[in-house]
């Protein structure tokens, strides 16, 4: 099985940016974790980061004929109003989940409206960096739908 990873502006900056929000754990040590979890449970987790908009649409549209079978995203920023992603993801027939680190039904109003969120099967957050593990093991737990 191979799940695709998705994160979207900013989580490069792991580590550096808002550390009580985010956590000091740097890109690398989730990007060391998510190799882990796929080494654990016999599958190929593939990561993107990409802090431009069309780049994170052109992954998922790619996801659709690479033989993922199931997208993890963290959108950052862009779970708020970006409706391209949101219909990137609504395009492609997969498990999908919507991962946040921090609980941001706990923070600024804006950050407490997904866009993306209905187009996914599942929403995780305030979970720090362990929610991209559950998440993981939400699609897993899932028999991916054929693609039409």
């Amino acid at each position: 099985m191979k799940i695709l990873v998705i994160n979207g502006p900013n989580l490069n900056f792991l580590g550096i940016r808002e550390k009580a929000v985010y956590g000091t754990q740097d890109y690398r040590y989730l990007l060391s974790l998510l190799k882990k979890k796929g080494e654990e449970d016999g599958c190929q987790v593939e990561t993107f980061q990409s802090n431009h908009e069309g780049a994170i649409i052109d992954r998922i549209q790619e996801a659709y004929f690479d033989g993922t079978d199931g997208i993890v995203i963290n959108p950052g920023a862009y779970t708020h109003y970006s409706y391209a992603i949101r219909d990137a993801l609504a395009s492609v027939q997969m498990p999908k989940v919507e991962i946040h680190i921090s609980d941001i039904t706990a923070r600024e109003e804006f950050r407490k409206i997904s866009v993306t969120a209905p187009a996914c099967d599942r929403q995780i957050y305030g979970h720090g960096l362990d929610g991209y593990l559950e998440a993981i093991d939400f699609i897993l737990e899932r028999k991916p739908e054929k693609k039409a």
